[in-house]
């Protein structure tokens, strides 16, 4: 709903700055208006003057700033009379749904009553916030290794992976850390981070390759790349991966305005 309403006031803005720029030219007009007629299948035009419409002057080719002026002064009274009316209705409709917004009817809640409601309808932040706050299912495989601690709290198993997951909260994108994605033959993976798209309220699959100087370790990475295309998760679409090796460290900062581009700019 916050998104509806904030395409309307898009709208508004856009449509009065226009209204602004048309009325400017209110004083730039001919006398009278313009007819068009057709003579061997080219057209002709005329300057109708409104108190004797029985008199009108033939505009030849060099009058054509008269005929450009005359058409642009129809185009004018009619864009400013539409426009006014477009403004004043998209008004009353965002003050309607302002009014009507059903997701209010949510967020005023007292916390206590939150807790024990299901909510029918919920906005991006919300759906966003149930979706962080659902119980997962991940693993304890090599549980020990876990040693880097995150800005929200929890244990990674690299220092890449903490700078990570640290750029994700700092940029307020919702992730899981190994979150259990099960495959179409029954088996179970655990993706370095899944995202959440608050925008299009789907999942992101998020892998960081971070040994690809070792031999096993490209071929084990190549691997689970095609396992994630034969289940239709694709890089650029619904997967993305960074990598380091030893001449190549990690970059923050690229990491950083790569998750802006696909998350923060819409």
């Amino acid at each position: 709903m916050k998104k509806l309403i904030s395409i309307l006031e898009e709208r508004i803005y856009a449509d009065k700055q226009a209204l602004s720029l048309a009325k400017r030219d209110n004083d730039k007009f001919c006398e009278g208006y313009l007819r068009v007629s057709f003579y061997n299948r080219r057209p002709r035009f005329y300057q109708v003057f409104p108190n004797d419409k029985s008199t009108e002057r033939y505009l030849k080719k060099n009058d054509i700033k008269i005929a450009k002026n005359l058409a642009q002064k129809k185009y004018h009274a009619d864009f400013i009379k539409h426009c006014e009316n477009e403004i004043n209705y998209l008004e009353k409709v965002k003050k309607k749904i302002s009014k009507m917004n059903l997701n209010l009817l949510y967020d005023n809640l007292s916390d206590v009553r939150k807790s024990l409601v299901n909510p029918y309808i919920l906005d991006k932040e919300q759906s966003a916030m149930k979706w962080q706050n659902k119980k997962i299912q991940t693993t304890d495989f090599l549980e020990e290794n876990k040693v880097y601690e995150t800005k929200r709290g929890e244990l990674v198993r690299s220092k890449s992976e903490a700078i990570i997951a640290d750029i994700l909260y700092e940029l307020d994108i919702p992730y899981h850390y190994e979150k259990a994605l099960f495959l179409k033959n029954g088996e179970v993976r655990f993706p370095d981070f899944t995202l959440y798209n608050k925008e299009t309220g789907t999942e992101i699959y998020f892998e960081h390759f971070g040994l690809l100087d070792e031999r096993d370790y490209l071929k084990a990475s190549l691997k689970k790349l095609d396992e994630y295309q034969k289940n239709n998760i694709f890089l650029g679409k619904n997967l993305i991966f960074t990598f380091e090796t030893d001449q190549h460290p990690l970059n923050s900062k690229v990491i950083k305005k790569m998750l802006k581009e696909l998350f923060l700019m819409n």
